[in-house]
């Protein structure tokens, strides 16, 4: 089965480029993505949405080995454009799973001079709820916000809670599962519901 590419890759690349940063500007709220579903399980329409509308020619994407093959290594490069790292510290997107996380991955992190220039974490999860065992706080959030990831976010909350220390350098999170997405930029204060 192909993989789908938007159905007006001009106009829903905006429409979808608004979402993310209005989710970014929110952290922690909830999005719904009207993609195509791409084949399989591994990843979902909102993630697969995330790739088209952020990557082209100058970006560079590491997968994680739970994500990477052929045939989405091939749909990326043909509908985007963008080239492949081996290398995690190269990469502007990192492709990755929560468990992945556990092990230390040396991703750009930024400099204090050029804070941008960090990997922003494209997340594939298991779940994603509105309420949950994560709080957040910070920029973009009135008072706190939580977030239900399951189990198995622990790695990735971890790592992302770690931000703090390194700010303004540090990792921004796009989480997605099936057709829903949330962001965490290096900005939001994570701690676990006790």
């Amino acid at each position: 089965m192909p993989w789908p590419t938007l159905n007006d890759p001009v106009h829903d690349s905006q429409r979808l480029f608004r979402q993310l940063l209005t989710a970014m500007s929110e952290p922690g709220t909830l999005h719904t993505l009207e993609v195509p579903s791409p084949p399989g399980d591994d990843i979902g329409p909102a993630l697969w949405g995330v790739l088209l509308t952020l990557c082209d020619l100058d970006t560079r994407v590491w997968l994680a080995p739970a994500l990477d093959g052929p045939a989405l290594q091939e749909a990326l490069v043909f509908h985007t454009g963008c080239r492949l790292t081996a290398d995690p510290a190269e990469a502007d997107f990192a492709l990755v799973t929560p468990g992945v996380l556990a092990e230390p991955i040396a991703f750009a992190l930024g400099s204090d001079e050029y804070p941008d220039r960090s990997t922003t974490l494209l997340v594939a999860l298991d779940t994603l709820e509105p309420a949950g065992e994560w709080y957040l706080t910070g920029p973009g959030i009135a008072l706190q916000r939580q977030l239900g990831l399951g189990v198995a976010a622990a790695p990735l909350m971890a790592r992302l809670a770690a931000n703090r220390g390194s700010f303004p350098c540090g990792l921004d999170a796009i989480l997605t599962c099936g057709a829903r997405l949330a962001a965490l930029p290096r900005s939001t204060r994570i701690e676990e519901v006790a």
